[in-house]
């Protein structure tokens, strides 16, 4: 998740033209993960990944080149209540202690559009790996206005199913299927 939308960067807006793919950081003070997940049908659960690093490889002259990996500890997670997460790290679900870790890295990048692509990859979550489509958009590539360097910024969706990753308790009551929203920065590598 780490760098789900970082693939996804690359999927267009000349930043500059390059003969090769350029490394990016991923800012770790604008990098988010929300999820979401319906309870019981009375109401909509969320929850929040943030603060993450990962690096990508972007290439403006051919977007489908690029690159990107992600990876945060399970327990970062964050869901505005302690008995939920405490719950969500007990063996009900993940089981987490501080060593497990959240990965995805990219495979292949479909470029669909001017700023749009659908960047594949393999996401690790709970020592299951399956692979994930991002449905990703550039929504803006230039300088960045304070701190005067080369600049990305990513949106992404997608929607995973709980029980592939055997942390599908309580489904269907609770919704197998959690929605996914990744909204991130990423600046050139030094």
């Amino acid at each position: 998740m780490k760098s789900l939308l970082l693939a996804g960067l690359v999927a267009a807006a000349p930043i500059a033209a390059a003969a090769a793919p350029e490394a990016y950081e991923i800012d770790s003070s604008h990098a988010q993960i929300v999820f979401s997940y319906n309870h019981l049908g009375f109401s909509t659960g969320y929850g929040m990944f943030s603060g993450f690093e990962g690096d990508i490889s972007y290439d403006a002259e051919d977007p489908a080149a690029s690159s990107v990996e992600v990876s945060f500890p399970v327990r970062s997670m964050i869901t505005g209540w302690e008995a939920r997460f405490e719950h969500f790290m007990s063996d009900d679900f993940f089981g987490a202690t501080d060593e497990d870790m959240v990965t995805f890295t990219s495979t292949g990048i479909e470029v669909t559009g001017d700023n749009t692509a659908l960047i594949t990859g393999d996401l690790t979550l709970n020592g299951v790996t399956k692979e994930v489509v991002l449905d990703t958009t550039l929504t803006q590539a230039g300088e960045h206005p304070m701190e005067g360097k080369p600049w990305l910024g990513f949106v992404a969706t997608t929607t995973l199913v709980r029980s592939d990753y055997n942390v599908g308790a309580f489904a269907p009551y609770v919704s197998d299927e959690v929605e996914l929203e990744i909204s991130l920065e990423a600046m050139k590598a030094e």
